[in-house]
């Protein structure tokens, strides 16, 4: 088939998922009609969960709503843990609605949230080229290319500097494995538990240059890295060199934007004016409920985004 072919194809089969998706949203009780619009001028990646009162519990089902309210990526933390046919109908769903994949956790055990790379225990080491080479072929089913990854906690039997080449060096060993696909691990700094390891910016980006490969790079939690030492549009200047992948929520409540004490109107005008085209991961909880919470919720994201092409005079 003719790659032009293939495109055509394509946008045909988007649009009648689109089509389809818009009726039967026109059948229920509320009306989207408003929100519905052109893409946001940011890329805005959802969870499962997020529209499961439009879309129904059918993860497939929300990814076609939410393409009809302009989405146009997905994140999907427990991807690995899905069976093989559900993560190659979430590709092709993606792929015909033109949709991109945003991160799935590289782990498949929660081994970090133990005490894990930061040992250098060599049982930490296997799983993570392990589970490297299971996340390539997860990656290649959905259509993914980014993959979230945590160090682990804080071994206090080590000093600082020692747990810090560790993780360098269990690092270096994944993004072998992953650096011939062209995947990335993005790392992720956390404020949920003072005992984790990887919790700043700074910290964050001078492992990132440590390793040293294009496949380990900064995930941009703005939700964390407001609890943990805020000044965030200054410190993503900094780190911009290393961040491919930004996440939104916003504090405290980590709920969307416009409900917590953050600017995000302002924040996402900065990372537009930088010439920003990945995927911002909606790594928050809805803070309505039912219907109306997710038309809030997108109305929220339509308020934010619009700021960027409208600002104040």
């Amino acid at each position: 088939m003719q790659r032009r072919d293939f495109v055509h194809q394509s946008l045909l089969a988007g649009g009648a998922l689109l089509t389809s998706t818009v009726a039967e949203a026109a059948k229920g009780k509320t009306d989207t009609s408003s929100l519905s619009e052109k893409p946001f001028n940011l890329d805005y990646a959802f969870h499962d969960g997020m529209f499961k009162n439009h879309g129904g519990d059918d993860f497939i089902e929300q990814i076609k709503f939410a393409h009809s309210m302009g989405f146009r990526s997905i994140e999907d933390n427990g991807m690995m843990g899905r069976s093989v046919d559900q993560q190659k109908k979430i590709g092709e769903t993606l792929a015909k609605l033109g949709m991109r994949m945003g991160v799935f956790v590289i782990t498949s055990q929660n081994w970090h949230w133990k005490t894990s790379l930061t040992s250098g225990k060599q049982e930490f080491i296997d799983l993570m080229i392990k589970d490297c080479k299971e996340a390539v072929e997860v990656a290649k089913r959905c259509g993914a290319k980014w993959m979230t990854v945590v160090p682990g906690n804080y071994e206090r039997s080590l000093s600082h500097e020692y747990q810090t080449a560790n993780v360098i060096n269990a690092l270096r060993k994944g993004s072998e494995i992953l650096e011939p696909h062209g995947l990335v691990m993005v790392l992720e700094a956390l404020s949920d538990n003072p005992d984790l390891f990887l919790r700043h910016t700074d910290q964050t980006y001078m492992i990132c240059q440590a390793v040293g490969s294009p496949s380990c790079k900064f995930l941009f939690d703005m939700y964390h890295m407001q609890r943990n030492e805020g000044n965030i549009i200054a410190n993503i200047d900094k780190t911009w060199s290393e961040t491919p992948y930004f996440q939104i929520g916003d504090n405290p409540g980590r709920n969307e934007p416009g409900t917590g004490e953050m600017n995000y109107r302002n924040i996402f005008r900065h990372i537009h004016s930088k010439g920003y085209k990945g995927i911002l991961g909606m790594e928050h909880g809805n803070a309505g409920k039912g219907k109306e919470g997710e038309l809030a919720l997108i109305k929220a994201y339509r308020d934010a985004d619009n700021f960027l092409a409208n600002p104040p005079r």
